[in-house]
């Protein structure tokens, strides 16, 4: 964690000393994108670690391997994917889509309100009777589209928004951060106990109250985020960059773009005459 401290900071100064005013407040948002990194996939990465054996120790699994829940997570991305595809182009036909802190935001929103219906559930049928195992497919379900507003969302804005120079660098700080989210994963599922023999009450209570805290921590990130959105969008200056520019070795390993991505700029061929 301290070592990706250290080159978030390298990222500030290289922005703040050589770069220009527009790619300067560029920088400040991915950084800001980037910091969130941690927290997302700290909570999200619950699903291999905690939540897996919650599943296998509390939920009412009628015989079915804990294990096998997380196929839910693929399923859903197949699933659902294509949905947020066509919903992001629809919403912003009509000016509607929300920006990529937005986005941001409600994933994280989304997630932390995975972890408060499971913990609803759980308390709903009582701390000593197995918890119903739909309440499992709906905390997949939630953090699957979190995931889906944030994951494909960021990679992309960090291609957009990086300097062509810096773009290697951006892209090794947002995997770095993603690795530092599988380390706060360990922490808190450390914090659950999970590591311990359970199946008592007791124990399980103490595994909900972290999803508690958790959830309602994720939910007061994002809305803070979603607060705070239209400022780091402008520090975006959308309307001045350029999403085609070419980097080194393009043209030998560039593949054509597809037509219609840029009709304003296609003309229709002409009809031969015979």
């Amino acid at each position: 964690m301290g070592s990706g401290v250290v080159l978030l900071g390298y990222v500030l100064v290289v922005a703040i000393t050589k770069l220009t005013p527009q790619e300067r407040d560029r920088i400040f948002a991915v950084v800001f994108l980037i910091a969130l990194q941690p927290l997302f996939w700290g909570l999200f990465e619950q699903a291999g670690s905690s939540l897996n054996l919650f599943t296998d120790r509390y939920v009412d699994r009628a015989g079915v391997p804990a294990s096998i829940f997380q196929s839910l997570n693929p399923i859903y991305i197949v699933l659902f994917g294509p949905v947020f595809a066509w919903l992001w182009v629809f919403l912003g036909k009509r000016g509607l889509e929300p920006s990529t802190p937005a986005k941001f935001g409600l994933g994280i929103v989304q997630l932390g309100l995975g972890f408060l219906v499971l913990v609803g559930g759980a308390h709903m049928v009582g701390l000593n009777m197995a918890t119903p195992v739909v309440f499992i497919f709906l905390i997949y379900l939630l953090h699957t589209t979190g995931e889906l507003c944030l994951s494909p969302v960021g990679l992309s804005a960090m291609n957009r928004l990086a300097p062509k120079h810096m773009a290697s660098l951006i892209m090794g700080a947002w995997f770095f951060a993603t690795a530092g989210g599988n380390f706060v994963g360990g922490l808190i599922a450390q914090a659950t106990g999970g590591g311990h023999a359970g199946g008592t009450d007791l124990a399980k209570e103490s595994v909900l109250q972290v999803y508690t805290t958790i959830g309602l921590v994720a939910i007061g990130v994002g809305v803070a985020v979603m607060v705070v959105a239209p400022l780091v969008k402008r520090l975006m200056h959308l309307d001045t960059l350029k999403d085609d520019s070419e980097l080194a070795g393009y043209e030998e390993v560039g593949e054509a773009q597809s037509p219609g991505m840029h009709p304003e700029l296609e003309t229709k061929p002409r009809p031969s005459q015979a």
